[in-house]
């Protein structure tokens, strides 16, 4: 029996989306009831704050549907985005008192809220949630690392097709007819500045990958990869 069906009836677990790619899917069927129980759900809607920079981090969250942006305000005004979560993302796990991003939906949102605390306890008595807190962040610390090396090398149209690649990777599906769907509701604004780009090169970027065939766009939030080999060779900077 899966874990999902062991769970009790109306138990919140029951229906959840991402629970093969959350971190809490480490706990044992009683101890994710007991887990789920120490906290709550939250849900957002467009453009409402999850937390501000500064503020207590005093919790963390899972994210099962929706989209969230992580961004801190530089010391000269400046708007820097961080990162994009999708379902399966876990955020707070800042080992400061306080955030240093400030956390917003883009669209309808919802989350689990676990006290910090708490989740520490769990930690501290759960070795296989520990583990997979460990890998979670030692992989998200690499792919840092590897994009503050990238970005500084890479030209406009590297980024944004590494970019489309790694949404691809996280949050893409197939459609009917086994297409390489990409969603993309943040704005161009927003891939702008989690790229180091204008919205205008975006936007001109775009329409270049759009011109040579290598995505179509079905929407403004939904594109198709056509070439995922060509997209993939661009974004390691390898000429067609």
């Amino acid at each position: 029996m899966t874990k999902r069906a062991m769970l009790s009836k109306d138990h919140p677990c029951r229906s959840c989306d991402v629970s093969a790619e959350a971190l809490c899917r480490a706990l044992d069927v009683e101890t994710l009831a007991d887990f789920r129980n120490q906290g709550g759900r939250l849900h957002l809607t467009a453009g409402q704050t999850l937390f501000h920079q500064g503020d207590p981090a005093d919790c963390v969250f899972s994210l099962t549907s929706g989209v969230v942006k992580l961004y801190a305000i530089l010391s000269d005004g400046r708007r820097q985005i961080v990162a994009f979560l999708f379902p399966g993302d876990f955020v707070g796990f800042e080992t400061q008192q306080s955030h240093g991003f400030a956390a917003e939906a883009i669209g309808d949102t919802t989350l689990c809220r676990v006290l910090k605390r708490r989740f520490e306890w769990f930690v501290d008595h759960y070795p296989a949630l520990a583990e997979a807190r460990y890998r979670r962040a030692t992989a998200e610390l690499a792919i840092a690392q590897e994009r503050m090396v990238t970005l500084g090398r890479q030209t406009a149209a590297e980024r944004l097709a590494g970019f489309l690649s790694d949404i691809q990777r996280r949050a893409g599906f197939r459609g009917r007819d086994g297409a390489n769907l990409v969603p993309l509701p943040m704005s161009r604004g927003d891939i702008a500045d989690y790229l180091g780009l204008t919205k205008e090169t975006v936007s001109r970027e775009l329409t270049n990958l759009r011109k040579a065939r290598v995505i179509r766009s079905h929407s403004l939030t939904l594109v198709e990869i056509l070439d995922p080999r060509g997209i993939g060779a661009l974004a390691c900077g390898i000429a067609a």
